[in-house]
């Protein structure tokens, strides 16, 4: 008898009450499909935990060969609740005739407003003049006087379905948007009013400078020594990315030395941060736990976007956002997919 859809225990607090609130689990409920949480939440996901569920939702734990060991009935999905995947051995998946899915979707939005109010944050250095005031330093708060945003030009590392959202969030401060996508078509680019360069002339030319893409073997360190040396010295750096895309330790030297200005991270390359991280003692630098874009918004978005993955699977559909995208055309896969009995939608 096949076991009901898994929901990872991460989700859970110890009162057993879901952290991010209602993620859209309803939509199970409304398509019949029955669906517990985990009984243990485990770093990565393993096999006694996928084995016989058609499908797992889940956030933080990894999945790795190590998830499929001995699997007799792998899930046609796992349907991570999140734009990230690099913890995700997508040939594994595959390998096995699972599905990867992300919530591109859900996501979108709170974390281009998460970029904007980065943005917004470093430039009027809000964290210092917070400080000032706690610390009873009213005199100095000619000290930290900020930048406007309007007519900036702002520097795009990534231009996906985020950094269009926040392209359009930039819209009313008339900036120009430039864009490092090697992947992205110029017609694309274009329509948007974005300009596409070249990455050293991305560091030369923005104010502000914007991680927004994946992390992969290609993008982990992008941001360098010499990319950080091209960048004005007035420029601001805002990760809401994945921390590895940026190399910390030049980043720490280049707002050291004046380099460059401000910074605003919400990842890091090791997390949680180490206490003798010296970034945690400037105050040219924001600095929140990985958790910017976490709103309601984007509870209900990427919660419901999963469950939508999961009921196209087990309504015999591919879901919209796989990322190993070779399983789709694996016929182990897909005959699967075509003997799943239909479900209310």
């Amino acid at each position: 008898m096949q076991r009901p859809v898994g929901i990872s225990r991460d989700f859970l607090d110890p009162g057993g009450n879901n952290v991010w609130g209602d993620i859209g689990l309803a939509g199970l409920d409304e398509a019949g499909i029955p669906w517990e949480y985990l009984p243990e939440d485990l770093p990565e996901l393993t096999p006694e935990q996928v084995d016989g569920r058609p499908a797992v939702i889940f956030a933080n734990p990894a999945v790795t060969a190590r998830t499929f060991d001995g699997v007799a009935e792998p899930p046609l999905v796992l349907a991570r609740f999140g734009v990230g995947y690099d913890s995700v051995d997508l040939d594994a998946c595959t390998a096995n005739g699972v599905a990867a899915t992300i919530t591109p979707d859900g996501a979108r939005r709170p974390v281009a407003t998460a970029a904007l109010t980065m943005i917004l944050a470093s430039f009027h250095n809000l964290i210092a003049k917070d400080r000032i005031i706690r610390r009873g330093d009213w005199d100095r708060r000619t000290e930290w006087m900020g930048r406007g945003l309007t007519g900036r030009t702002v520097g795009l590392i990534g231009l996906g379905n985020t950094s269009t959202d926040l392209v359009e969030l930039l819209r009313p401060f008339q900036t120009k948007v430039l864009a490092y996508d090697p992947y992205c078509p110029a017609q694309r680019a274009t329509d948007l009013g974005v300009e596409l360069v070249g990455l050293d002339d991305l560091a030369a030319g923005a104010d502000v400078v914007v991680v927004m893409t994946v992390l992969t073997d290609e993008t982990r360190h992008l941001v360098s020594t010499s990319f950080l040396n091209r960048m004005k010295a007035t420029a601001h750096l805002v990760n809401v990315s994945r921390g590895p895309i940026v190399d910390e330790a030049a980043l720490t030297d280049a707002l050291r030395n004046g380099t460059i200005t401000a910074a605003a991270l919400d990842v890091f390359e090791s997390e949680p941060v180490a206490a003798q991280n010296p970034l945690l003692d400037m105050d040219n630098v924001i600095l929140t736990p990985h958790s910017v874009a976490w709103t309601d918004e984007m509870s209900l978005g990427n919660g419901s976007s999963a469950v939508q993955a999961v009921i196209d699977a087990l309504n015999g559909t591919a879901p919209k956002y796989v990322v190993n995208r070779p399983v789709l055309e694996q016929e182990a896969f897909l005959g699967r997919l075509r003997s799943q009995t239909k479900v209310k939608q």
